[in-house]
């Protein structure tokens, strides 16, 4: 199974995140002097390989111990029957959600309980004849035009933070780093079991997104994520027993991985 693309959601720990409709741009959590591969630019712009060497304050993203994505292979998980199920419940609760050329911002979260104090969802998407209303809304022809380039921002509202969570509660966690600079070894990644799904169209619509401005060269919105790092003496635990089987398995069968790849 390919894994196409990822959505992040960030929990910030015991902290609802509120974005306020007047704001045009949301705050930014990186300083922007990187790329994640070369661009004839005329000018140097640092690929990940040297992201923790042209500033003293990215050494994490090449000294590092916890950094991330890593690969996800099954010989190295520990199950850990303490991992509860991961559910989504909003209460029936509107979010609204600043649609922002590189990344999405949503004024609302669970108040996360995380030694870290940052949690990152990661989503995975695969290609399929129809998508969820909340990608619908995401991705839709008027709303995708109006984030075409870096640093377009749209804002929406009324949509349902459930529609977009896949439909279990399996899922994969470990200690990691945010993925661009400074790669602060801040964050607990959990990684659902499940993806969504979103149509041709949609997926072709997201590579028209330009990862420039547009006085810049067209770079599209493909190929943006940093290679794998060294797992080294990290754990990789997860609330899927491949040994179980019978009541928790609707088909009778042993719960499995629905994807193969790496985290962004």
């Amino acid at each position: 199974m390919d894994v196409i693309w990822e959505i992040f959601i960030l929990l910030q720990a015991n902290f609802i995140i509120h974005i306020p409709a007047a704001q045009p741009n949301p705050p930014k959590i990186h300083e922007g002097w990187w790329a994640y591969k070369e661009v004839v630019q005329g000018s140097f712009v640092p690929v990940p390989s040297f992201w923790g060497l042209v500033n003293s304050a990215w050494n994490l993203c090449s000294v590092g111990k916890r950094q991330s994505p890593v690969n996800i292979e099954t010989s190295h998980m520990i199950f850990d029957p303490f991992l509860t199920p991961l559910r989504l419940n909003t209460g029936g609760r509107k979010v609204q959600l600043i649609h922002y050329n590189h990344e999405l911002y949503t004024n609302y979260t669970e108040a996360a309980k995380s030694p870290n104090g940052l949690v990152i969802v990661s989503i995975f998407m695969k290609i399929a004849e129809s998508s969820n209303p909340f990608l619908n809304r995401m991705l839709n022809r008027d709303t995708i035009t109006r984030i075409t380039y870096k640093n377009d921002a749209y804002l929406l509202t009324g949509l349902n933070i459930e529609e977009v969570y896949p439909e279990t509660s399996s899922f994969i966690t470990y200690d990691g780093s945010m993925t661009i600079p400074p790669c602060y070894e801040t964050a607990t990644w959990i990684l659902m079991n499940k993806p969504v799904y979103v149509t041709r169209m949609q997926m072709h619509s997201l590579r028209l997104l330009s990862q420039n401005q547009p006085s810049q060269i067209f770079l599209s919105m493909s190929d943006n994520v940093r290679p794998a790092q060294p797992l080294n003496n990290r754990c990789i635990r997860t609330n899927i027993n491949f040994s179980m089987q019978g009541k928790d398995c609707p088909n009778n069968r042993a719960q499995k991985l629905q994807y193969r790849g790496k985290t962004k």
